[in-house]
């Protein structure tokens, strides 16, 4: 039994249905588990696709098939396969994308290109396709389910199902925004790291949604790390129904785009801040923020070398507010530097400034502020107006437990 995370919420939200939206789960046995681990949603006609999928270049067939369908702007349905990442598989992989895609296909009456699959856990396993298709099979024929349990269908080592809600105005329509997610390990920022859905009941134009979606990655899904490493399988999904009979949006100008827009980027943080909270082994959740560097992009990259540092990950596990390994992931980043102007505190205590530790600071509220479940790590580089935040946790020894012995 996996324990759940220190920093898990206390429950699953209770999350609204959305018009158009019917999701199933079944049991394909693709590892030899006592769970369900195949999830099909069906999606009404009419529905738009937006999707980011993973920078990787050694990337699964069904993030290549996204790809190629995610610009044909629609969708019927969705698969995700839980145990089997079919990465790392040739030619043997992409047929059982294909093979998915058809079934699928012939049971909603549609074209293949519709059907969105992912597939998530061992790399360099075929995804077997008898079992894929015995799975599909029982999916059709299952009671729809809740948010809940597909949340739970699509996870690896997650410790906790994922979901969000928000919901926004539409001109006097109030629609409504819907998201599950999976995510543990393997977690880093090339797009993100994990498998995501949201779903709406918005009328929206396709590539107005993909553009909202790609902005909102940018400061959500590509802010956050586990451990530096990026998946073969990343890819995050937005579907709209269209369902809830609002005027569609079609441009960023239109009323009410600005509200959906924040809305879904809200979602997409919840999202991305519950992954990290089960990051694997995770005892702290840590916000990092960087500001005063020379551009944004430069924050950015300076935020990711210290959350991805391992000596700064296991201060913070160990409670020590270890500032030097801050500014030694700092200076490692690449990026424009000044030592005598960098500024750096923990909590809302400043620590160092100019280049040395600020004489006589109280450790009191620093020590309490470790000693918390929620950290921050704040730098100032004294150089422009570059700022970015990124998130992520601690490194602990169960860490190693969890993936010394994953394929097991």
């Amino acid at each position: 039994m996996i324990q759940r995370s220190p920093l898990a919420p206390a429950a699953f939200p209770d999350l609204p249905p959305i018009a158009g939206v019917t999701t199933r789960v079944a049991r394909a046995r693709y590892k030899n588990w006592d769970r369900c681990d195949l999830t099909f949603v069906e999606l009404s006609e009419g529905t738009v696709i937006a999707g980011v999928t993973t920078q990787s270049k050694c990337p699964s067939p069904e993030v290549e098939w996204c790809r190629d369908a995610i610009p044909l702007g629609s969708a019927r349905a969705l698969v995700v396969n839980a145990g089997n990442a079919n990465a790392f598989t040739g030619h043997r992989g992409r047929a059982a994308v294909e093979a998915i895609a058809a079934k699928a296909a012939n049971h909603l009456h549609c074209l293949p290109s519709d059907i969105f699959i992912s597939s998530t856990g061992v790399i360099g396993v075929p995804l077997p396709v008898d079992k894929a298709e015995a799975g599909l099979e029982a999916a059709f024929s299952a009671e729809p389910c809740g948010w809940e349990d597909a949340a739970n269908t699509i996870g690896t080592t997650d410790t906790f199902a994922k979901g969000a809600h928000v919901s926004a105005m539409i001109g006097s329509t109030r629609v409504e925004l819907v998201g599950i997610i999976k995510g543990s390990g393997m977690i880093a920022p090339d797009m993100a790291t994990m498998l995501g859905y949201i779903f709406t009941d918005a009328a929206i134009d396709p590539k107005l949604l993909q553009q909202m979606l790609s902005a909102a990655n940018r400061h959500t899904f590509s802010c956050i790390t586990v451990d530096s490493d990026t998946s073969t399988s990343d890819t995050v999904l937005a579907f709209a129904t269209g369902r809830a009979g609002n005027a569609p949006l079609t441009s960023m100008d239109d009323p009410g785009a600005d509200a959906f827009h924040a809305a879904l980027s809200d979602l997409c943080r919840q999202l991305a801040h519950l992954v990290v909270r089960d990051g694997e082994g995770a005892s702290k959740f840590i916000e990092i923020t960087v500001e005063g560097a020379e551009s944004d992009a430069s924050a950015h990259r300076i935020a990711l070398s210290i959350a991805n540092s391992p000596l700064v990950k296991t201060a913070i596990a160990g409670e020590d507010a270890n500032w030097g390994r801050v500014v030694m992931a700092v200076g490692k980043a690449g990026e424009p530097a000044d030592r005598d102007r960098l500024s750096i505190r923990f909590g809302a205590t400043q620590v160092a400034s100019g280049g040395l530790a600020v004489e006589g600071y109280d450790e009191a509220p620093v020590a309490a502020h470790l000693k918390g479940q929620d950290i921050q790590i704040g730098v100032d580089l004294g150089l422009g107006d570059g700022r970015a935040t990124v998130w992520t946790c601690d490194l602990t020894h169960g860490y190693i437990s969890i993936n010394a012995d994953y394929r097991s």
